[in-house]
């Protein structure tokens, strides 16, 4: 990854300056050479100059951002002033789809946090719209940027590991009570869902980028046993994808909050692939029928490709990876890693398991009808299962 001053230097405004923030502001700190950061938009007066301290940058780097940087109150006003070539939006998930339109309308390209919008339907429609105006929509996805997992991806699809059998994925992300007493929107149906639309989809997402296919029907079950927050705190099912393969998911933010974990797993015909995150500590390993472990190899490739920087600034912000990328998707006009069809799918998966869910059957997937998260309000789940 080439890391030389680039010819074309794009403009970048935050829609939002709370805690994810602080990953983007760390990242274009970084790109400096290739996009500027122009604006930081907040209904707080306040949220900017806070932001700049949490991100804790110093010298040169705040000095720099500084100089260009300009605080605005309503996004409106800095889209007709700004005009940013890219738009990085990590208000709130029931915001995100306004917003994206707003954004896409004015002619930026735009970075959104996960879940893409609560809709699948409104998921779609900023996919189709970014088609239509020509614009790249970058997803936060940000396991899809994971040092190596790209390089497995492309095997995967080549057809290296051969069939691929069934997989799992395990994302034990706690929070306590204080987390969802912070904001009122944190853990409601309309704004924010549960463990799954919160902490899981990208999760998901990534088990389809890594086996090469898309789901076709889900059954899921979810339950609230720890939290005090609207939305379920845990949620268990099986997706059912394209080529045959069954993947299991596991999801909750019912654990503790000191020992988050992100585990995938696949098992194929000829190697059986694991990808851990376990409080903050990667592992992988690849091993193929003979029991050889392939992961050094992978890295190794890695590094060729990209250089042993981009591999430490990726692994220590992966949205490091996504600026880049988006960078790339703009300037050579290819599509995102992790693209705007991939945040429409992801949350089409999980409404689909929240519809499963909902009438306890199996659902067929991609939904072909809207299904409103709200409606996840008539299920019992406070009312049953509970000590």
């Amino acid at each position: 990854m080439s890391t030389k001053p680039q010819e074309n230097k794009l403009k970048a405004a935050i829609i939002g300056c709370g805690r994810v923030s602080i990953k983007h502001i760390k990242a274009l700190s970084k790109l400096s050479d290739r996009i500027t950061l122009c604006a930081l938009v907040d209904t707080n007066p306040d949220a900017p100059s806070h932001l700049l301290s949490g991100a804790k940058l110093k010298g040169k780097k705040l000095s720099e951002i500084k100089s260009t940087m300009k605080s605005y109150l309503n996004y409106q006003d800095m889209l007709s002033d700004i005009h940013p070539d890219i738009v990085a939006i990590t208000v709130p998930s029931g915001m995100h789809y306004q917003v994206a339109k707003d954004c896409l309308l004015a002619g930026a390209n735009i970075l959104l946090e996960k879940p893409m919008t609560m809709s699948n339907t409104l998921s779609k429609e900023l996919y189709e719209l970014a088609e239509s105006q020509g614009r790249k929509i970058a997803l936060g996805h940000i396991y899809r940027y994971f040092p190596i997992v790209n390089l497995l991806h492309e095997d995967m699809a080549a057809g290296t590991f051969g069939k691929v059998g069934h997989g799992s994925v395990i994302v034990r992300w706690g929070h306590e009570d204080e987390y969802y007493k912070q904001a009122a929107w944190r853990g409601t149906w309309k704004s924010d869902g549960g463990a799954l639309m919160n902490q899981t989809v990208h999760a998901l997402d990534l088990m389809c980028y890594l086996m090469n296919t898309e789901a076709v029907s889900v059954n899921g079950m979810i339950a609230n046993r720890f939290r005090e927050m609207e939305a379920e705190d845990t949620a268990l099912g099986v997706f059912t994808f394209g080529n045959g393969a069954l993947c299991q998911v596991e999801g909750t933010t019912a654990t503790f909050p000191n020992d988050h974990e992100a585990s995938f797993f696949i098992n194929a015909e000829k190697a059986c692939i694991r990808i851990a995150l376990r409080k903050g500590k990667p592992s992988y390993s690849i091993n193929n029928a003979k029991g050889k472990n392939l992961a050094f190899k992978y890295l190794r490739k890695y590094i060729k490709r990209y250089g042993l920087s981009y591999l430490i600034a990726v692994a220590k912000n992966p949205h490091y990876g996504i600026y880049c990328d988006l960078y790339q998707a703009i300037t050579e006009k290819k599509q995102p890693i992790a693209d705007g069809r991939s945040g429409y799918l992801s949350v089409d998966m999980v409404l689909g398991f929240y519809k499963s869910v909902l009438l306890k059957t199996e659902t067929n997937l991609p939904l072909q009808e809207e299904f409103n998260i709200e409606d996840m309000k008539s299920y019992p789940l406070h009312r049953s299962g509970k000590d």
